[in-house]
């Protein structure tokens, strides 16, 4: 089985990404065999709070950017020299389908944001996803700093929140990474168990079927197969496949056993090598 195409794919033009390359990620998609790749750059429209004990353990480039309040505040995407590399990189590697993106992050709650820099630029694939849940502070917290609350509470409270971004009009095309949340479930206690979230993982693919939109295939930490039959069996069309990559030798990583689980699930590959999977 030929690979899918890698439709989530950040490199030195994402702000937190300090080992990427979109020039080594096209290499890398070559070697493969991968019949395309969309650079799918953060735009991070929400201020996170980072709680105290976590800010020593930040890395360097997240460190930098925390003002003397605790709030970490991405900054804008550099569209211009992003778009330039896009070129230059699509010249240099003809066989290669290079697609232009963006990943807005909670577009839902930043419309006016959000809606502005797609209005300004024809990306090729856009991505919708949730990093962040408010807190009582009336600060919003990234997941993955996110402590003194039962992994399961978040998870919930996670999904309670993908679920208004796939009501909402945000403007994408597939949702990212649904399981984000699971990528802090703690090693030590209870193990997950994706059948105790069955009916909110379904809540929000039901809506996520009625809006149109596609459902990545995020390897980053494998999705729960369960998730995909879940799709499958409430009508969902298409399957986007995504590493997730922040450097080059990611890309694509876990694809070949991605593949072969949506398969399983019923969906097949589209028209050309180049489009999503559908049912």
């Amino acid at each position: 089985m030929s690979l899918p195409p890698d439709g989530h794919v950040h490199t030195e033009w994402s702000w937190d990404t300090v080992t990427g390359s979109m020039l080594g990620s096209c290499e890398r998609a070559l070697d493969l065999g991968l019949p395309s790749v969309a650079f799918t750059e953060h735009a991070d429209l929400t201020p996170w709070l980072i709680p105290e004990p976590v800010r020593p353990l930040l890395p360097d480039h997240f460190r930098v950017r925390l003002r003397a309040d605790g709030v970490l505040e991405p900054p804008d995407l550099e569209v211009e020299g992003y778009l330039a590399c896009v070129a230059e990189c699509r010249d240099r590697f003809p066989g290669l389908r290079i697609l232009s993106g963006v990943e807005l992050s909670e577009p839902h709650w930043h419309r006016e944001r959000a809606d502005a820099l797609l209005a300004a630029h024809g990306f090729d694939r856009v991505l919708g996803s949730v990093h962040s849940l408010p807190g009582e502070d009336g600060h919003h917290h990234e997941l993955t700093v996110v402590s003194g609350r039962p992994p399961g509470e978040i998870l919930r409270a996670y999904l309670t929140e993908v679920l208004g971004l796939v009501e909402s009009t945000a403007d994408f095309a597939v949702l990212a990474h649904i399981d984000y949340a699971l990528r802090s479930w703690p090693a030590e206690g209870p193990p997950f168990a994706v059948a105790e979230f069955e009916e909110e993982f379904r809540t929000v693919l039901r809506a996520l079927k009625a809006s149109g939109r596609a459902l990545e295939v995020n390897t980053k930490v494998p999705l729960p197969g369960e998730v995909v039959r879940w799709w499958f069996q409430d009508g969902g069309e298409a399957v986007a496949f995504g590493s997730d990559a922040h450097e080059p030798g990611l890309v694509g990583a876990g694809f070949a056993d991605a593949a072969a689980l949506v398969e399983s699930c019923g969906f097949r590959p589209g028209r050309t090598p180049h489009d999503f999977w559908r049912r």
